[in-house]
């Protein structure tokens, strides 16, 4: 399994959150970086997967401006993003709302034909407890996979079904939908994916994916669901705890993530932006 140790940089300290990924920065103001300290926030990216940023204090401008060095910019397909800035989409549940968003273990736009390099969330108002979001090492579930296990992955495709209904957002009062138009809704995506930065092997499979391409959802459903229970093992977890003006970004393409919905009855708001695939 992966081991973070504490890294202090030219310019920021990276504490790790957990022993299989993540790590909180103290230190940096994201709205005024020079290009050498984003090669080493990148660089800090790749090697913990998961990083929060703490204490910044970023207009919806600065916010923008920094996520765009990163690549380009998707859009959501199901909901609207700000009348300011659409790039920017805002998760807002409201204390009347029976459900959180994201309540599920997944890689964001896994159904997408080239799904998303990494997904940002700036943290604008949280609940007095919990709303915290978790992550799971993809590095580390495919690593601790017995040889035999990953021979017989190497070659499959896993079918990864999205939505083109809008229902799963009724419980969400304040998110403003729209129409996904002719978007994707099946997308076959290898199992084992190998990272463009890192050249490591990871496992890609999450609640989308329904069947493997050339079985049946039947024949699919025991192997699925022994991948999905084993990649988020606890030894491959860790756990943003937010805090106002926090600012988390993490690579969708090696970790998957889960919002966990334990604050009801309070408001949450959080503001996301998503970079688009290679």
């Amino acid at each position: 399994m992966t081991k973070l140790a504490i890294l202090s940089t030219k310019n920021f300290v990276v504490e790790p959150l957990a022993g299989s990924l993540g790590a909180e920065v103290w230190g940096v103001d994201l709205g005024a970086l020079d290009e050498a300290g984003f090669e080493e926030i990148y660089r800090v990216f790749v090697e913990y997967q998961a990083v929060i940023f703490r204490d910044q204090h970023l207009t919806t401008d600065q916010y923008l401006a920094f996520a765009k060095r990163w690549g380009k910019i998707q859009l959501y397909p199901y909901a609207k993003g700000l009348a300011s800035h659409p790039e920017v989409l805002e998760l807002l549940r409201a204390e009347t709302d029976p459900v959180a968003f994201g309540n599920v273990w997944h890689f964001d736009g896994s159904n997408y034909k080239i799904p998303p390099k990494a997904t940002m969330l700036y943290a604008i108002e949280l609940p007095p407890a919990g709303g915290d979001t978790m992550f799971a090492n993809m590095y580390d579930a495919y690593a601790s996979l017995s040889p035999g296990m990953k021979s017989l992955l190497e070659p499959l495709k896993g079918l990864n079904v999205g939505q083109r209904e809008l229902s799963f957002f009724s419980g969400l009062s304040k998110m403003e939908q729209k129409d996904p138009g002719d978007m994707v809704v099946t997308t076959a995506h290898p199992v084992v994916r190998t990272h463009p930065d890192s050249g490591r092997k990871s496992l890609f499979v999450g609640h989308r994916m329904e069947s493997f391409d050339g079985m049946t959802p039947q024949e699919s459903a025991p192997l699925i669901a022994f991948l999905r229970n084993h990649a988020i093992r606890p030894e491959f977890t860790c756990r943003f705890p937010w805090q106002v003006g926090s600012l988390g970004i993490w690579d969708n393409r090696c970790a998957q993530h889960y919002a966990v919905d334990d604050y009801a009855g309070y408001r949450r708001q959080m503001h996301r932006i998503t970079i688009a695939g290679e």
